[in-house]
């Protein structure tokens, strides 16, 4: 329900910004407690408060480190409104309740940035304060919670709006900003004490240790949950490796709305096709490349039936994933008990992606964008087909998934050949070429995506040479009229996107 917001405990540490706040509170008839310097800041303004030693009947104790550590104010921030126990306690013990908590913890990484000295950086670790965070965000039924000056602006804006009221979701996004600062001020704290030797402190709910890391010697743990993205039904348990090329493959798979069949190595997809059956589209992924496909990861957006797996039984692969199985596949996969075999359940991929670098973390948003067929931009004089169109797309997903510099080359919905992770672009084209070559393709009327633009005309020039008859790419260098020009001349359609696709 929404809440009057009455009765106001404040205890910051930066005061700018905390002054319009103030006079807000108090023209709306909010009753204000505070401590030591920030009661001090309220009377200055020439306000009323109340300490919070009148509250506790104690005075802040050793050297100022507790002050509203006390039944009196926790209770009157714990206390439920819904709770006929609570409000009978709170009343035998004279207790009133808060509904709104405004804290400014004291600037541990700042302190840290500016100093080395150990004691000055242990009075820095907030205890009541983040106390204080926590009780109210827990409560935040009752209580609203402005955990840090980065607030202050949203919730004068919120006071604006409500006049002194908060909704119930109101109350729990706040919270939701209490519980992030309060996780990465620990987080902060952990790092220093453990003196970067620590673990990175991750908020996710499960903890598995893995056999090793990429390598023997490197230690591996996965935090999360893959119960809730699988169901393992055979085989032993996954390696960190696996994990990764699960990552990858998912993604990928996911970006199909026909039965697609996909094969994963080392983050990257060798094998790739669309068909009418799971059978079908495993023989037309594994003809992408049979050398690479040995001890892969594959995956599949159907469920597979008793031909699919039978066909795969010629493949030594360590793990396959798909959404179902039915009574005789499972029976022929299951033959060979190593062999790890999960069903996928249905999942959300975490919108934000998350990667270790240097002594931080990057934090990026997931790469959600594709092509789709209306926004292509027709940029040369020829336009492609319709069975073109429909493999441009397909490649265009295709390489969005392939580590850059990236190419891959489509026909009738089969990925032929894939150059990733090359320095130059031309050589991802030398290299996707080489590879359709050897695996006995004809690249006559095949197409090429690139997950970036092409700087220069050579690669173009170098697909032409094989009978590739339609390109697609985002577009976007100060050169794309050479590259368009090569294709007019040389009888090609060119699709541009607008979307780069790097993948590092």
């Amino acid at each position: 329900m929404n809440k009057k917001i009455r009765r106001a405990l404040i205890s910051v540490y930066h005061k700018q910004g905390l002054e319009s706040i103030l006079f807000k509170l108090h023209n709306l008839g909010v009753s204000l407690y505070s401590t030591g310097g920030t009661y001090d800041y309220i009377l200055s303004l020439g306000l009323p408060a109340t300490t919070v030693e009148s509250l506790t009947d104690y005075p802040a104790i050793l050297g100022g480190r507790v002050k509203t550590l006390h039944p009196a104010v926790f209770g009157g921030i714990l206390g439920r409104s819904d709770n006929p126990s609570d409000q009978q306690e709170l009343e035998k013990y004279n207790i009133s309740s808060f509904d709104l908590v405004l804290v400014d913890l004291y600037p541990f990484e700042q302190t840290l940035d500016a100093t080395t000295d150990v004691a000055t950086i242990i009075e820095k670790i907030d205890i009541g304060g983040i106390s204080l965070i926590r009780a109210a965000a827990k409560n935040y039924n009752d209580v609203l919670i402005v955990p840090a000056a980065d607030y202050y602006s949203a919730f004068e804006t919120l006071l604006d709006q409500g006049q002194g009221n908060t909704t119930p979701d109101d109350r729990r996004r706040f919270a939701a900003y209490g519980f992030g600062v309060s996780s990465r001020y620990d987080a902060a704290i952990y790092g220093w004490m453990s003196e970067g030797q620590g673990d990175l402190r991750l908020a996710t709910r499960g903890h598995s240790p893995l056999r090793y890391g990429e390598n023997p010697h490197q230690q591996g743990v996965f935090h999360g949950n893959l119960n809730e993205v699988f169901e393992q039904l055979s085989g032993k348990a996954l390696s960190y490796n696996n994990i990764l090329d699960l990552e990858s493959g998912l993604g990928l798979i996911a970006e199909y709305d026909e039965p697609a069949f996909a094969i994963l190595k080392h983050n990257n997809a060798c094998g790739l096709a669309c068909r009418k059956s799971m059978a079908e589209a495993y023989r037309a992924a594994l003809a992408g490349d049979p050398l690479s496909a040995f001890g892969g990861v594959l995956v599949a957006n159907r469920t597979i039936d008793a031909e699919a797996a039978e066909a795969m039984q010629g493949l030594f692969f360590e793990v396959i994933a798909a959404p179902g199985y039915d009574e005789t596949a499972l029976a022929t996969l299951t033959q060979k008990k190593n062999r790890i075999i999960l069903r996928t359940k249905v999942t959300v991929f975490p919108a934000k992606l998350y990667r270790s670098a240097l002594n931080g973390l990057l934090v990026q948003d997931r790469d959600m964008e594709n092509a789709a067929h209306g926004q292509l931009n027709i940029v040369t004089l020829k336009a492609p087909d319709e069975r073109e169109t429909r493999d441009l797309l397909f490649a265009e997903k295709a390489v969005k998934h392939a580590r850059s510099n990236a190419i891959v080359l489509v026909k009738n919905n089969q990925l032929l050949g894939s150059g990733a992770g090359h320095t130059s672009r031309v050589d991802a084209v030398r290299h996707a070429i080489t590879k359709a070559v050897e695996n006995g393709f004809g690249l006559q009327g095949a197409v090429m995506a690139s997950d970036a633009f092409f700087p220069f005309a050579d690669s173009v020039n170098m697909a032409a040479e094989h009978g590739i008859s339609a390109v697609i790419q985002p577009g976007g260098s100060v050169r794309d009229q050479d590259s368009i020009e090569a294709c007019n001349k040389l009888g090609i359609s060119m699709v541009f996107t607008g979307l780069r696709h790097f993948k590092h």
